[in-house]
């Protein structure tokens, strides 16, 4: 028997290894589109779409095992976050003087917007065609005499 919590944790691995796959594919057309700082753009945009999600996915996850009652605030909060480390993560890359000579601005960002369009439409349609009961009725045992 399947529980919740496989469920949840394999709809995120899913989806990380859809969005992983997308922002390999993209670093492929963007070295045939535009070389080597394209590439290196759109793999640096790959990995921090995947990265941020995933974390925040994997912490929300735990969260709702471990305290369930909090799940929500902590999903809040950890959206938040992800939020403030994208910013981050723009904000260093600019100042290290590394967007526009080692990497591609329009590659990069294009990899944040793809990775983050997968991640939620393979998360979305996990969830939404899981066919999770409403209630679990409790094994019958050979005892019980199982047909009626």
């Amino acid at each position: 028997m399947m529980t919740t919590e496989t469920r949840t944790h394999r709809v995120v691995v899913r989806a990380a290894v859809a969005a992983t796959a997308a922002a390999v594919l993209l670093v492929v057309v963007a070295a045939f589109a535009g070389g080597g700082s394209a590439a290196l753009g759109a793999a640096v945009g790959g990995a921090v779409a995947v990265g941020v999600f995933a974390f925040g996915s994997f912490a929300v996850e735990l969260v709702s095992r471990l305290m369930p009652a909090a799940s929500l605030l902590f999903a809040m909060v950890t959206y938040t976050f992800q939020v403030v480390a994208m910013a981050l993560v723009f904000v260093a890359v600019n100042r290290s003087g590394l967007l526009d000579d080692e990497l591609e601005r329009n590659w990069l960002g294009g990899a944040i917007i793809l990775g983050a369009f997968v991640w939620m439409a393979v998360q979305v349609r996990l969830a939404t065609t899981a066919r999770i009961p409403a209630f679990e009725s409790p094994p019958t045992t050979p005892s019980e005499g199982g047909a009626r």
